[in-house]
Order: structure tokens, then C-alpha cells, then sequence
């Protein structure tokens, strides 16, 4: 049994990883409930689905308002010579990374402008988690 509930967190945690790099909350809980599902049934979906929402960066519902208020704060784009992804590593200095206002729910994370492109990046790594079109 423990071994079932442990393989269901890591699929979850794993199916969400991948689902939050692609599309936030709602995304992440749906993909994260299927992966769970699939290893350990309805109990794992539960599990899956509260994983993977919480992994979701900017929320699906919120996205809109987020983009408005960046865009309000008029901030400056970091030139960046490489693809402007998820997983990429911006550098250290150079860039200015601002915080995630509470309203939008993620503290957690910094946002900047690189590339006219607003991103969420993890400020201990300085790697792209999210992209926000």
C-alpha cells in the first residue's frame, strides 16, 4: 500500500511539473488527477489533482489580470540573445526580477520582461517556470 501511495506522488508530482510548465492551475489539477489516477485509482486522482493545481504558477482565471498589470508597471525588456522558454536560465545580474503582487497567489516566484514577454522565474535559480502570453 505505501508503496502505491508513494508512486502515486511521484506521478503526480511529475505529471504536474510537466502540466505547469504548459498552463497553470487548471491544468496542472486535471493533468495531475489523470496521472494519479492511473497508478492509484480514484484515491490517487484526488491526490494528483490537489498536486498538481498547487504547482500551477499564475492561475488560469488570474492570467488575464496579471498580463494588464505587468504591462501597467511599464518595466523595461531584458534583451535576451537565446529562446525565450520554460526551462531556460536567465542571468544573475543584468536583470531586474520584481514580486508577484499576493492578489495573483504565487509569492513564491519573481516575474520580469525579457524579449517584450512577461515570464515567472524561480529567483534561487533564475530559471523560467512559466511564460505568460
Amino acid at each position: 500500500m505505501k508503496k502505491v501511495v508513494l508512486g502515486t506522488l511521484l506521478i503526480a508530482l511529475v505529471s504536474s511539473t510537466s502540466a505547469f510548465a504548459q498552463g497553470g492551475a487548471a491544468t496542472g489539477a486535471a493533468t495531475g488527477a489523470v496521472g494519479g489516477a492511473i497508478v492509484g485509482g480514484p484515491a490517487g486522482a484526488a491526490v494528483g489533482a490537489t498536486v498538481g493545481a498547487v504547482a500551477g504558477g499564475i492561475s488560469d482565471e488570474t492570467r488575464p489580470r496579471f498580463r494588464t498589470y505587468v504591462s501597467g508597471q511599464k518595466h523595461s525588456s531584458y534583451r535576451y540573445d537565446r529562446e525565450v522558454r520554460i526551462g531556460a536560465d536567465l542571468p544573475s545580474s543584468g536583470v531586474t526580477y520584481y514580486e508577484v503582487p499576493r492578489e495573483y497567489g504565487v509569492t513564491k516566484y519573481r516575474y520580469t520582461v525579457v524579449n517584450d514577454r512577461t515570464v515567472l522565474v524561480d529567483p534561487g535559480t533564475h530559471r523560467i517556470i512559466e511564460v505568460i502570453d
